[in-house]
Formats: C-alpha cells, structure tokens, sequence
C-alpha cells in the first residue's frame, strides 16, 4: 500500500473556484449585453430575462421572435445547464474530497496513535533514507516525517513504517508521533538550522527522549548538544549506519561470552526468537585491549541457515572457525541489537541459561580477567 500522505492542494481548488466565479460572471455579462441590443429589451428585463434563461426556469413572458434572437436565447440556455452542471459536479467533487481527506486524517491519526516502540525519523533525504534501510532490515518500527512529498512516493508503507508528510519544525508535527512511547528521535534533515530546532522542541515536549541529530556542519555539533541531543553525528565523516547505532543505542547491548563452534546455531535461533541481531563478532586476545573486531549485521534466516549448514558440512571453515575460537580461548563479544529492552532482556537470559554469557557490558579490566582465567 502507498503511504497515505495528508495533502490539501489549496491552490488547485482556489483557481477551480476563481474559473468557475469568471465564466458565471462572462456568461451574465454575454446575457444581459444580448438581451440589450439583441433581444431590444431595457437592463432590467435584460437582467430578468438573463436570469431565468439561465437558469432554465422560462416563463414565456418574453419570447424571441426573429431567428438571431432564437439563436441567442438558445445559446444563453445552454450555456445555463452547462454551468448549473459544472457547479454541481464542483460542490460534489469538493465535498467528496473533503470527506476522503477527514477519513484519510482519522486512519493516519489511529496509526499515530496505535504507533509505540518506534523510531521517529525526521528527514528522508541521502542521510535519512540511509538510516531507514538500517531500521528496515532489524524490522524496527518508524515513522518516517518528510515535508517534500516526491521523497516518499517511492516509500512503501507498511505495518511498521508510517510516512507522514509534514514539517517536522512544527510542533504540531512532533506533537502527533508519540515520542514519549519512542524509542528514539533521529533528527536527520539536510539543515542544521531545522535539526537545531527539532531537538529543541523534542527535549520539550518529551524530556527522557533519546535524540540523535545530524550536523552538516561541524561548528553545529556543539549547539545541537547544548539543545538537548543525546548524540551528534556528522555524516561527512560517518554514515547512515553510525547514526542508526547511536540511535539505538539504548537498545543495543554488549555481551561477553564463552563457547565453542557448536553452540553458534543455538545462539542464532534464540536471537532470532525475540527478533533480535548479532550486529558484530570481537574475538578479545588477553592483554590487549582493542579486540578483533568483524561486522555481521542483519541476515535473515535463509543466510544463518546457510551458515551453519556450511559449518557442518565443509571441514575447512569449520576448523579454521574452531582455530580462531581456540586461540581466544573461545572468549569473544558481541553488540546485539532488538526491538526493545524488553526482547533483549529475554534474550540474553535465555543465553544465560545455556551458560554462555560471561557478562553484559563489561570493562575491559573485567573482559581481561576471563582471558586471562581461561588461558592455557
């Protein structure tokens, strides 16, 4: 389904009405010059005649007798019923369009309402669009603000995204997207001006919201922070992913934990029960502090799958997983990303009741002692 977008072309419907209001007023004009030098009669009846040709009432009080005169009266009438149609199929098509823009607002105003555990993301441009394919892929909720209509036609809504084409510095915008039952607001328009005041008016209306915020410009970065962002990220020097993980940071956590090759696929599929991610894998080396880090991102369950499957099947990569995880001692880490604290606080007790979670969001002093306790 296309995403409903609240839209009243005023200026359209303006310069219908003035076109209408101008032939009605050229076709009086036509009548009562006519009836003046064509039908002989003084500017009241002419007036009067006009009128009631018009509108087809004709009561037969004057009556044309000479053939110019017929042509005229029969002109005028037509003209009356092609104007008393175009009016009626106006005041129909308008109030027709009235009713289906206040249905339109009711289901969008349900939607918003309806919307919780969600992203609000103001801006769909290069930045945001970026950001919205990373929270597409974890199927993270969103709400997506535009005001430039053409960037969404391309957009697909669905149950978890919400395209609302407006104007994000207006409060009445940010007032509509629930942001106090958010998970984040992602500030990421192409003027700092614009982010400057969306934070701003976020941290009012909803004072514990996690703002994140782009700055264009790096002498903006310091002003978004003191308007209230959590996070400003410069998308010159990082990109739609780093915005979307300060974004969720408040749902992503850091996990610490021990196993060896055979327990991968368990871990896959509890994740993958509470709709959580293994955003990456860091192997930790004892006394080293900056671990081996390598990115995984989404992958949907055909891709696991298919993991494990060449896990059990070719010897190659699984003895060279079984080497890198033997020379860590099988200690490594992850970033995890879910749909909210509550489906990773499930996850992560269900791992810790197959007893391989060492930790959650440890130091590297605490990470240090466990390679160093399982050192051989």
């Amino acid at each position: 389904m296309k995403g409903i977008k609240i839209i009243y072309n005023y200026s359209t419907k303006d310069r219908t009405g003035i076109y209408a209001v101008l032939i009605i007023f050229i076709i009086l004009i036509y009548g009562i010059l006519g009836s003046i030098y064509i039908m002989g009669l003084d500017i009241y009846d002419s007036i009067y005649y006009t009128i009631i040709t018009l509108a087809t009432v004709g009561y037969g009080d004057i009556i044309p007798i000479t053939p110019l005169q017929k042509i005229f009266s029969v002109t005028l009438a037509l003209s009356g019923v092609g104007v008393l149609a175009y009016i009626v199929t106006f005041i129909i098509n308008s109030v027709t369009q009235n009713l289906q823009d206040m249905r339109s607002g009711r289901i969008m105003e349900r939607k918003l309402s309806d919307m919780k555990n969600h992203y609000i993301l103001c801006g769909f441009g290069r930045v945001g669009a970026a950001v919205c394919e990373e929270l597409m892929k974890r199927n993270q909720k969103v709400i997506i603000i535009e005001k430039n209509e053409k960037r969404l036609e391309d957009l697909e809504e669905n149950e978890n995204v919400i395209l609302l084409n407006a104007n994000a510095t207006e409060d009445k915008t940010l007032k509509k997207v629930n942001i106090d039952k958010s998970l984040g607001v992602i500030v990421a328009t192409g003027s700092d001006v614009d982010n400057l005041f969306i934070v701003l008016t976020t941290r009012e209306l909803y004072n514990d919201a996690w703002i994140v915020s782009r700055a264009s410009k790096k002498e903006s970065i310091k002003r978004l922070k003191h308007a209230g962002a959590n996070k400003v990220i410069s998308p010159e020097a990082s990109g739609g992913t780093d915005i979307y993980f300060a974004s969720v940071q408040p749902n992503l956590v850091h996990i610490t934990e021990k196993h060896g090759v055979e327990i991968i696929g368990k871990e896959l599929e509890i994740l993958r029960k509470y709709n959580c991610h293994l955003e990456n894998i860091e192997y930790h080396f004892h006394g080293i502090k900056t671990p081996v880090s390598r990115t995984i991102g989404v992958l949907d369950k055909s891709e696991e799958d298919a993991f494990i499957e060449r896990i059990n099947s070719d010897k190659n990569v699984r003895e060279s997983l079984e080497t890198i995880y033997s020379t860590v001692n099988e200690v490594h880490s992850h970033l995890v990303s879910g749909p909210d604290q509550f489906f990773l606080n499930m996850a992560i007790k269900e791992l810790e009741n197959e007893g391989i979670v060492l930790g959650v969001n440890l130091s590297f002093d605490e990470i240090n002692e466990f390679t160093k306790q399982f050192k051989e």
